[in-house]
């Protein structure tokens, strides 16, 4: 496997930072991961690595203003709709030029699998797979402790926090990386609407997810204390184009004791849940190129 870092930058500003894994020997098809919120880069390092070693030339990236492509307060401005309609298209793009005369496929982690259900960064795609995407109104959140937890994180300390220094602390509040203010505010407000930004008439959501035709595959955890079974399908009910498949494993399908909303990532299900993600992504591939 060879790894290299790639930079692109993005038309309305800022420069984001990747890392592009190829195999061994001729890929049989491209694909990024288009990360959750608050998630770096090198999170997805393992699964990347898997994926590359199995054939498949696999790009991970960070966010504008996350990890390595550039600090959160340089970047205050940017919100969530910025990274799903500036950043997810841009490194498709940037893959279907490095890679033309391959099937291309995508992976999104809550966040990017939100993106790529609104049919951004989809054009060249054969098939994409959602990980843990769901309308993430925080009511829905079964837990009351949990739903306490989030409602304070997103719409008290994490919007003071993100006003007071132009940047959210988000590691500090058990959230992962530190984010852009703006994209705190921008979360914030669609977790209160029941639909998240399905109810946010500036997106145009419904209309734009009927446009997406592609092969989905929805992942779902059985104990993901936010991505629940309603929450999944109220995303993946607005794409009544496309053909969607849903799965839900248990930790116990895994082979380990949790795993949550990020679980998936991490190799202890590298034997049990990564292969089922790969046969699917195969399948894919190969329609295309027969």
């Amino acid at each position: 496997m060879r790894n290299s870092e790639i930079k692109l930058a993005v038309g309305d500003g800022g420069t984001i930072t990747g890392t592009l894994r190829e195999p061994a020997d001729e890929p049989h098809a491209a694909l990024v991961i288009h990360p959750a919120t608050a998630t770096p880069e090198r999170f997805y390092a393992g699964f990347a690595s898997f994926l590359a070693d199995n054939g498949l030339a696999t790009v991970t990236y960070d966010y504008r203003g996350t990890g390595r492509s550039g600090s959160p307060r340089a970047h205050r401005a940017l919100g969530m709709r910025d990274w799903m309609e500036g950043d997810v298209p841009a490194v498709a793009a940037w893959t279907a030029e490095r890679f033309p005369a391959l099937p291309q496929l995508a992976i999104g982690h809550s966040l990017g699998g939100h993106a790529l259900s609104l049919g951004n960064g989809t054009a060249s795609l054969a098939a994409f797979a959602l990980l843990a995407s769901h309308a993430g109104t925080v009511n829905a959140i079964p837990d009351p402790m949990e739903r306490f937890r989030v409602r304070m994180v997103l719409h008290l300390l994490g919007p003071a926090l993100g006003a007071a220094l132009g940047y959210v602390p988000a590691r500090r509040l058990g959230l992962g990386e530190d984010i852009p203010a703006a994209a705190m505010t921008q979360w914030g407000g669609w977790a209160r609407l029941p639909r998240y930004f399905f109810d946010d008439p500036s997106m145009r959501a419904s209309e734009r997810a009927a446009t997406v035709t592609q092969p989905v595959l929805a992942l779902g955890f059985s104990d993901d204390p936010w991505a629940t079974p309603g929450q999944i399908d109220m995303l993946t009910g607005q794409l009544v184009a496309a053909s969607v498949e849903r799965r839900t494993y248990s930790p116990a399908d895994g082979g380990v004791t949790k795993i949550g909303h990020h679980g998936f990532l991490r190799s202890g299900v590298r034997d049990t849940l990564w292969p089922e993600v790969l046969g699917w992504l195969n399948k894919q591939a190969a329609s295309v190129a027969r």
